[in-house]
């Protein structure tokens, strides 16, 4: 007959006929505890998720559907739904006024996005090397100018810029250039471009500057240490110790500065409006004239949705290129 006991020790070998079973450690429950923990996380994001859902995903699916309508002035009063096929997105690809708007913004978006990651990282190499008085006083200067509200900042450079009256045409004017001291800054494209351009790069250093200084405190001190002693001068010290190091952060730094130049709406509508002629305006502009501007709300709703699917692009774009570098780098 064979005893079956209960032990813990596994360190002594057991008697003949004598057979070992484990034994749950108190407050363990088991498997389904286990389960409970691995689902604790998906738990947590549930409330995000849904927010997203709802507040995203719906106003999402609700633009897709009205893109493929007729909805204008009269269908609204009427509530009338007058389903239009695919003949919106037709209309609005076949256009040339969409291609022209498509090359501004990407024009006007690769211009912006160049200065303000060449100016940002600028400062933010700036700031590792100020001492931490300096260091202190830039940057309460860099998150008031980031904190400072998007129209009220527009409001300022609207009376900067001011035809009569503004600062920058009476301090040309001082400077010497008298032909300037009555200009009309929102009188062409390229000046109202680089006014709101000015703009866009003022608002959007700190963010880029204080990014890129979190990511040089994170490189060893020691690097630097090695390569003096190897005779590494500050610019073979940069790009064989800083950028290496630096290179994620720019990556993700840029990638949502992309995104966000190119969606740009307050800076663009409040300044002129998408003028002079409409010929400054970007996608997002165009898609606001067209819809509610023009009230011709599905075609505005048809753009918006390809301006969309143009940012999910990119975005795949961003994400393949991380995962190859991820890939190269194991």
């Amino acid at each position: 007959m064979s005893v079956q006991t209960e032990r813990t020790d596994t360190g002594t070998a057991a008697a003949p006929g004598v057979r070992k079973t484990d034994v749950t450690p108190p407050g363990d429950t088991g498997p389904a505890r286990r389960r409970g923990g691995a689902s604790a996380p998906y738990l947590l994001l549930l409330p995000a998720l849904l927010a997203t859902v709802i507040l995203l995903g719906w106003p999402l699916v609700k633009n897709g559907v009205l893109s493929f309508q007729n909805l204008n002035p009269r269908q609204l009063i009427l509530h009338l739904t007058e389903w239009r096929g695919f003949d919106n997105y037709t209309d609005v690809l076949s256009g040339s006024d969409f291609w022209k708007v498509v090359q501004r913004t990407v024009v006007f978006t690769a211009v912006n996005v160049a200065l303000i990651m060449l100016l940002g990282t600028l400062v933010g190499l700036l700031l590792a090397r100020l001492g931490k008085r300096m260091r202190l006083l830039l940057m309460l200067g860099l998150v008031l100018a980031w904190a400072m509200p998007v129209i009220a900042a527009t409001t300022v450079y609207q009376w900067l810029f001011a035809q009569r009256f503004g600062v920058v045409n009476w301090l040309l004017a001082k400077a010497g250039w008298t032909s300037m001291a009555d200009y009309n800054w929102f009188g062409t494209q390229l000046s109202t471009f680089s006014v709101i351009t000015l703009l866009i790069v003022w608002q959007s250093i700190p963010f880029v500057a204080i990014n890129l200084y979190a990511a040089t405190t994170t490189i060893p001190k020691e690097l630097y240490e090695a390569a003096s002693i190897d005779g590494a001068g500050t610019w073979k010290s940069f790009t064989h110790v800083t950028f290496p190091f630096m290179r994620p952060f720019l990556w993700a730094t840029t990638f949502l500065e992309v995104i966000w130049v190119f969606k740009a709406f307050p800076q663009i509508f409040a300044m002129n409006r998408g003028g002079p002629d409409r010929l400054t305006e970007t996608l997002p502009i165009y898609a606001f004239v067209e819809g509610p501007g023009n009230q011709h709300y599905g075609m505005g709703a048809a753009i918006s949705f390809l301006t969309i699917l143009i940012l999910l692009g990119l975005t795949a774009y961003y994400l393949r290129t991380v995962l190859k570098q991820e890939e190269d780098e194991l």
